[in-house]
């Protein structure tokens, strides 16, 4: 439901820029990692995926801590801290010649864009509810993830035409358009009924909330096992093609035609998801993502890499799944957190991507001179969620029927 006189349209396309700003920060780098890594005399080119995972890493434990604060102060407030954050960020990583001190500043960069992720999604939930919200975060995912679409190339460009760290400059600008833009249109959304009165507690209590909502908790398990595997391909997607493949030139336009693949399935989720629901939607993607992962170990496992042709056909279909299960699993688990839905947010948020990070440590350790252990994480992530999903449908026995 409504609660603002804002226009939608505007609304969706500064909410979709805000959240644009945590995409290109992470996928506008990919082609520049190992110019990064040898920058900054990185002995094991795969330690140069950290460079990804660590601002998932920031991005989680950002929204633990600002989630909660808007539920007290409003959301705007928060997302202005969290912007000055990602400034400080971003001159550490344009400054430094360590790479230690790189990673801490590519994880204070995740959490200073926890703020303006965790407040879009939390403003959403302020101004609409049920599938209509779930069709306005589809909406808003399916630009978020259009981004890489243009973000590699984008990087690639800068990286030849001038050097890695103009990639962190355009982004820094970016970011400061959008921010002028939400501070001149963006009224408050948290409405005042709803606003807790900050204390020290304020988490604990908020934490324990959470918690005694089921369905919040499983859909967010969910999130964490789907954004872990996917995580996975997005910080070894470069060390694939480029040095399993040998295509580090077309790389960008690889990665781009398999954010298409996201975007169209976000795309149809909005249009379907009003008419058929969250939760049917979900179970099909899911049990998609699954059977993909399994057909392509029975065909491939035992055997070299692919054809790139089969290959990414095979990631397109995966990632189609994805693109369906990314948008209703988050509305899902934030449907019966309107009374929290800063916290909610924030938690759902965090677990999610405290969870990823070493699922996807995990796997891309193994991902050296094959991409089955993609897959094989794939296929266990997947099926731990349909498990748990399945757990879930005596209580949403009702919700299909009515479908």
């Amino acid at each position: 439901m409504k609660t603002t006189d804002r226009s939608q349209l505007e609304f969706i396309l500064l909410m979709a820029a805000l959240m644009s700003i945590v995409a290109l920060s992470i996928d506008a780098v990919l082609p520049a990692l190992p110019q990064i890594g040898e920058h900054l005399s990185v002995r094991n080119p795969l330690d140069n995926q950290k460079l990804i995972t660590t601002i998932f890493l920031g991005l989680g434990f950002g929204q633990l801590i600002f989630g909660p604060l808007s539920d007290s102060f409003g959301r705007k407030p928060i997302v202005y801290t969290g912007f000055v954050i990602f400034i400080i960020a971003s001159i550490i990583c344009l400054t430094t010649r360590n790479f230690e001190m790189m990673l801490f500043g590519r994880m204070l960069q995740g959490v200073g864009l926890a703020c303006p992720r965790t407040m879009t999604i939390a403003m959403i939930r302020d101004s609409y509810s049920g599938d209509y919200m779930a069709k306005i975060i589809s909406i808003v995912v399916m630009v978020f993830i259009l981004v890489p679409v243009i973000a590699p190339t984008l990087g690639q460009f800068l990286m030849n035409a001038y050097s890695w760290q103009s990639i962190f400059g355009v982004t820094l600008g970016f970011g400061v358009l959008v921010m002028l833009w939400f501070w001149w249109r963006q009224p408050e959304t948290l409405n005042p009924k709803f606003k807790i009165a900050y204390r020290l507690n304020l988490y604990v209590t908020g934490t324990k909330a959470f918690f005694k909502i089921k369905p919040a908790v499983v859909f967010t398990l969910l999130s964490g096992f789907i954004t872990g595997s996917f995580m996975v391909y997005l910080s070894a997607s470069q060390q694939i093609f480029e040095d399993q493949y040998g295509l580090g030139q077309e790389f960008p336009y690889i990665f781009a035609s398999l954010a298409i693949s996201v975007g169209f399935a976000t795309f149809l989720n909005s249009r379907l998801v009003v008419r058929l629901g969250m939760l049917k939607l979900v179970h099909m993607a899911m049990l998609g993502y699954v059977l993909t992962s399994i057909l392509y170990l029975l065909l491939y496992a035992n055997h070299p890499n692919p054809s790139v042709v089969i290959l990414v056909s095979f990631f397109a279909v995966q990632f189609f799944c994805i693109g369906f299960l990314f948008g209703n699993l988050r509305a899902l688990a934030m449907e019966p957190m309107g009374h929290i839905a800063g916290i909610g947010s924030a938690l759902n948020g965090f677990i999610s991507t405290v969870m990823a990070v070493p699922i996807a440590d995990f796997i891309g350790s193994f991902v050296k001179d094959s991409v089955t252990p993609l897959f094989i994480g794939f296929s266990v992530c997947g099926f731990i969620s349909l498990v748990l999903f399945y757990g879930q449908m005596p209580y949403f026995k009702g919700l299909f029927s009515t479908r």
